[in-house]
């Protein structure tokens, strides 16, 4: 069921842990719970496993609905890792949920090693990526995505919404080998059903056009990429939207033929570092392949360790609030 989110109170420490919906958006509670027991219902190979997060990863839901296929590992992110590449070998599909900070960079030998290595197909499902919650360095994932892009064969996926995580669950369940993506919990925002789109595994996916500004983007930057769009029309601003939701492989020939679109400002939005993630992957495709657009620019997050704090105030700070996204848009008009 979608509900709208009541208006914002003032900002507690509770903010720290808000979601990211803006104030009236559309949500949907627990899309990745719901869109993996159905999924489950027609494939008794998956099963379900986390490591004391299945409340706080909406993997409450398919231990509710299938008991036995659901394995509690405690506070143990290796062994998670571990025993999900274990329980692969034996042809079932693991789907292993955590923090995204404690399943890349508390695990990353074990993935790397047990999973990837032996190109196991296991489903590795992280809440709290990137800038969203604000209790500092040691849950904020700002470097996941770089991390799970260095490791050869793992696909990475970083979903906008409601719409893209529940259509992006069945396929890469399908998918033969590991997998990482960045997830949304709780009341997460739905945006996408505004503009047709269905999620592609590999695939990114215009989702309006606009002869001034190109922006490619990822996870929740597509949302607020979508409010600067609507923000600098009004100042007639012609911005064009590229969702791209899988981070690896890249769509390269769809960011390509956009980039090659000549007299455009490039800018790649990305709740990540911008070492290492979407922005630089991007700029490394252009360059291997001689594209030189107008300008290029990435909207991201610092080379830092971010401070502690709500989120309205960091996402402001670190310039992916959608002001601070707008005016550093036209500042570089």
């Amino acid at each position: 069921m979608t509900v709208v989110t009541d208006k914002k109170p003032r900002l507690t420490t509770s903010a720290m842990i808000a979601s990211i919906a803006s104030e009236g958006q559309r949500v949907q509670a627990a899309p990745f719970g719901k869109a993996l027991v159905e999924y489950a219902a027609n494939h008794p190979e998956v099963v379900g496993m986390t490591a004391d997060l299945g409340k706080y990863t909406d993997l409450h839901l398919f231990a509710q609905a299938y008991p036995d296929r659901f394995f509690q590992m405690g506070m143990a992110e290796q062994l998670l890792m571990g025993a999900a590449g274990g329980m692969a070998k034996t042809g079932l599909v693991p789907f292993a949920t955590t923090y995204a900070v404690f399943g890349t960079r508390r695990a990353y030998d074990f993935i790397h090693q047990v999973i990837a290595e032996e190109n196991l197909n296991v489903k590795i499902c992280c809440a709290l990526p990137g800038l969203t919650t604000g209790y500092g360095p040691s849950h904020q994932a700002t470097e996941d995505l770089a991390m799970m892009r260095a490791i050869p064969g793992m696909t990475v996926v970083d979903p906008c919404d409601a719409l893209d995580i529940e259509q992006a669950v069945p396929q890469i369940a399908a998918h033969q080998g590991p997998v990482y993506m960045r997830l949304l919990r709780g009341n997460v925002p739905l945006v996408l059903d505004e503009y047709n789109y269905k999620f592609e595994l590999g695939k990114a996916k215009m989702l309006r056009d606009g002869n001034e500004v190109l922006v490619i983007s990822s996870g929740f930057m597509t949302m607020r990429t979508l409010e600067v769009a609507k923000e600098l029309e009004r100042d007639h601003i012609d911005v064009a939207v590229l969702h791209c939701p899988t981070i690896k492989p890249l769509d390269e020939a769809t960011i390509l033929a956009e980039v090659r679109k000549p007299g455009r400002l490039v800018v790649v939005a990305e709740n990540h570092s911008v070492t290492g993630g979407l922005g630089e992957a991007v700029a490394s495709l252009l360059l291997r392949e001689g594209v030189a657009p107008k300008k290029y620019r990435m909207l991201g997050l610092p080379d830092a360790f971010l401070d502690a704090g709500a989120l309205p105030t960091l996402h402001d700070r670190y310039g992916i609030s959608t002001e601070k996204m707008a005016a550093s848009i036209r500042s570089w008009m």
